[in-house]
């Protein structure tokens, strides 16, 4: 019997040195630096450079696929073992205790951008890797680590790495990048944008938000006009806000939020909503005190569209961009749906109540294995004989992950029970505890996994 702990304990140093080094690289996709080398701009071509070059030295083969994804690659057999992470992660917002590119570390935890969503969790799977392959145990199997560059922004990455390159299936996969003990079931996804010319009174522009998938946790404003506005947010102490600049006819002004993840849009404070409901009540613009009502529940149920499901609970509705220059408003949403929705009629009566066009721009369809499917059932005992955890069980989620992207793919870890690691807000972190026992976890679902028959 092979102890996973102690396979991988003699690389716990290396692993964190190179998580150090990923971290400090700000791999947010960048349109200014995009070319035909640089797909996502010049930071995901760097945290792919950095881990093409480990991995070159670690003795793996590696394939950089047109930079959209970095394959790393090793074994020999029928079966093929696929693992997903990604290294690109979201924009920065809100106050951070230390920079969110420094991998600054205390009390055993690591705080950065991308340590628990992806980088921590695709280092640790690395390692696992690698520790596996240098005790001899990748025998009559074959394991693939692809880095996708894309994934923040709708996976286009392994969309081409599989439609595009036709790389081959996983017979068995797993993505890094949800919880254990084992995510079964994921949410269906649809990014719409609402769109088009209105007169929005005395307000210039609007800018609020940094991705559809991100709670809106500033929302600038700018206005002539603007005494109404001061007067009204001095009898509502409850508006979080900042005066960013004043001139005698003109205000910008900054409505404060609370970021969260898209999936988890009631965690957030909707900074952007509370302006547009704000700006409605004083300026009397029926447009914006409609669309924030509708949206200010996120469950839909303003939008007389909510759905429920035993197995993966409610609809939401996150509203993670508002944008207005020069009359044209625009407005995207991220709406996410059980299994027992059709997301083509839901897009259709909201079309209809629509006081602006809707356009879909991306969508990613519901996912779903039943527990007694063979893999499924080994990744389970894999937690359990790893952790002795009996009372955590499998569940469903609200996020989409790359096991959308992949067949015979499902998201294992890592992000533990009960803790709190701050994805897609100010201040993410990885307990080092937890980066460490993902590697062991890892080591010993790709073991199991490859001697799957």
């Amino acid at each position: 019997m092979i102890n996973f702990k102690n396979l991988v304990k003699n690389y716990e140093s290396e692993a964190l040195n190179t998580l150090s080094g990923l971290i400090k690289i700000n791999s947010v996709y960048d349109a200014n630096t995009v070319d035909n080398d640089m797909p996502y701009g010049k930071g995901v071509k760097e945290a792919m450079n950095y881990m093409k070059n480990i991995a070159l030295n670690d003795g793996f083969s590696v394939d950089t696929c047109d930079n959209r994804c970095l394959e790393i690659s090793y074994g020999e057999g029928k079966t093929l073992v696929g693992i997903f992470a990604h290294l690109d992660v979201v924009p920065v917002t809100g106050n951070w205790i230390y920079p969110p590119f420094s991998a600054t570390i205390t009390d055993n935890k690591m705080y950065g951008r991308g340590t628990s969503d992806d980088k921590g969790p695709g280092v640790s799977a690395y390692y696992a890797l690698k520790a596996l392959k240098d005790n001899n145990l990748i025998k009559n199997y074959r394991v693939r680590l692809v880095f996708g560059g894309d994934e923040e922004r709708g996976s286009s990455c392994l969309e081409y790495y599989f439609k595009k390159l036709h790389k081959e299936d996983p017979t068995y996969g797993f993505t890094p990048d949800g919880d254990f003990p084992l995510i079964y079931g994921e949410k269906g996804i649809i990014n719409y944008k609402e769109e088009g010319k209105i007169f929005l009174g005395p307000i210039e522009e609007i800018k609020a938000g940094v991705a559809s998938n991100c709670v809106i946790d500033n929302a600038y404003v700018t206005l002539y006009d603007y005494q109404k506005l001061l007067e009204h947010l001095v009898h509502h102490p409850e508006i979080k806000f900042e005066i960013i600049n004043k001139t005698s006819d003109k205000l910008t002004i900054n409505f404060i939020g609370k970021s969260a993840h898209g999936s988890l849009p009631y965690l957030g404070i909707n900074s952007g909503i509370i302006a547009l409901e704000t700006l409605g009540k004083v300026y009397d613009i029926n447009f914006l005190k409609e669309i924030s009502n509708d949206y200010k529940e996120p469950n839909g149920k303003n939008l007389n569209q909510y759905y429920s499901s035993k197995e993966m609970g409610e609809t939401t509705y996150n509203v993670g961009l508002i944008n207005y220059k020069n009359g044209l408003f625009s407005m995207t949403v991220n709406f996410r749906y059980p299994e027992n929705v059709d997301p083509k009629k839901v897009i259709e009566a909201l079309s209809k109540e629509s006081r602006l066009p809707i356009t879909i721009l991306s969508e990613s369809k519901c996912l779903y294995y039943d527990l007694n499917t063979p893999f499924i059932k080994l990744l389970s005992d894999v937690y359990i004989q790893e952790t002795n955890d009996l009372v955590n069980k499998p569940a469903t989620i609200g996020g989409g992950t790359y096991a959308k992207e992949a067949k015979n793919t499902v998201a294992f870890g890592s992000h533990f029970p009960n803790k709190i690691d701050h994805i897609h807000e100010a201040n993410e972190k990885i307990d080092l505890e937890d980066f460490f026992n993902s590697m062991s976890l890892y080591a010993h679902a790709i073991y199991g996994l490859g001697n799957l028959k």
